[in-house]
C-alpha cells in the first residue's frame, strides 16, 4: 500500500512506515452518544476484526476437518500433525492442571488458542505491501480510507482482548473450584495471611497480580509481533529504493537477503510467541485451581 501522491514527490521513509502503521477504523457511534461518552469507544479496529475472526474460523475448520477424518489405522501427514499437536498441549495441560474434569475444557481451548494466535501470528510472513496494495484500489471505491494492517496480534486491542479473556476464565474457575465465598476469603487472606489487620494489604496485591498478569500477557504478544512487522517494513523500504546504480543494486540484493533472513527467524518467533501465550494460558487457569 503507497501513501497517497500528491503528484509531487514519493512518499519518504517516514510517511511510509507512518500509513503501514494506521489500521483501518470505522465510526459505529451515534452523535448523541459521543456527545455524552467520557471514554470514546466509538472507533474500531476493522483490519485487526475482521481479520481475526476469518483466520479463527480458519484454524477452527482445521481442526474439526482432522477430527472429522481421524482413523483408527496408520493416520496420514495431516491428522499425524494435529495429533502430535494435540498430545503436545495435553501434556503441557497435564503438568499444570491436575484437575482430569478441568482439562476437558481447558485443554482443548489451549489447542484453539494456540492454532489462531499462530495463524494470526502468521500473517506478518505475507508480503507488506501484498494485500493492502489491493485494497489501495478496493478501499476507497468501497468507502473506505486506504489504511489496512494484515497483523491481528501486532494491534494491542487484539492482544488485550484475548488475554482479558484469559482472565476470565481464571475468574470463572476460581469461583467454580473453590467457591464464592472460598475465592472471596482468598482475596483478603493470601499472600500474607489471614489477619483482619492484612485484609486490606493482601487484597491490595492480588488486585494487582490480577492486572500485572494480564496486561503482561497481552503486552508480550503485542511487543514481539509488532517489532516484527516494523522490521518487515524496513527491509521492505531497501526495496523500494533499488535503481540501476551500484547502490540501488545493492539494496535490492539486500533487500532480498535481508528478508529471507528474517522471514526464517521470524518463523521461529510466530511459533514461540503462540506457544508462550497457550503456556501462559494453562499456568494461569492452573493457578485458579490451586488453595494459597
Amino acid at each position: 500500500m503507497s501513501v497517497e501522491n500528491t503528484g509531487t514527490h514519493a512518499p519518504s521513509a517516514g510517511e511510509y512506515i507512518q500509513h503501514h502503521l494506521q489500521h483501518l477504523q470505522k465510526d459505529f457511534s451515534f452523535q448523541s452518544v459521543k456527545q455524552t461518552s467520557i471514554v470514546d469507544f466509538s472507533l474500531f479496529n476493522l483490519d485487526s476484526v475482521v481479520f481475526s475472526l476469518v483466520l479463527g474460523v480458519i484454524g477452527c475448520l482445521v481442526l474439526w476437518s482432522a477430527a472429522r477424518k481421524a482413523t483408527s489405522g496408520v493416520p496420514g501427514r495431516f491428522q499425524a500433525a494435529v495429533e502430535i499437536l494435540s498430545e503436545m498441549v495435553e501434556n503441557q495441560a497435564k503438568g499444570v492442571i491436575h484437575n482430569a474434569k478441568s482439562r476437558k475444557l481447558i485443554s482443548p481451548l489451549a489447542l484453539t488458542v494456540f492454532v489462531w494466535i499462530f495463524l494470526m501470528n502468521a500473517m506478518d510472513m505475507i508480503p507488506v505491501d501484498l494485500i493492502p496494495q489491493i485494497w489501495h484500489s478496493a478501499g476507497p471505491a468501497l468507502g473506505f480510507k486506504d489504511y489496512l494492517r494484515v497483523v491481528p496480534t501486532a494491534d494491542l486491542s487484539t492482544t488485550l482482548g484475548l488475554s482479558c479473556s484469559v482472565l476470565f476464565i481464571c475468574l470463572v474457575y476460581n469461583i467454580k473450584i473453590k467457591g464464592l465465598g472460598g475465592w472471596a476469603h482468598e482475596l483478603i487472606a493470601a499472600p500474607f495471611g489471614d489477619h483482619w489487620a492484612l485484609y486490606p494489604i493482601n487484597f491490595l496485591m492480588q488486585m494487582i497480580e490480577y492486572l500485572a498478569k494480564t496486561v503482561s500477557h497481552g503486552m508480550r504478544l503485542f511487543g514481539n509481533m509488532f517489532a516484527g512487522e516494523l522490521v518487515f517494513m524496513l527491509i521492505a523500504l531497501m526495496g523500494g529504493g533499488w535503481a540501476l546504480s551500484v547502490t540501488g543494486v545493492g539494496l535490492a540484493i539486500g533487500h532480498i537477503i535481508a528478508g529471507t533472513v528474517w522471514t526464517l527467524f521470524h518463523i521461529l518467533v510466530i511459533t514461540l510467541q503462540a506457544f508462550i501465550f497457550m503456556m501462559l494460558t494453562l499456568i494461569y487457569t492452573g493457578q485458579a485451581h490451586d488453595a494459597h
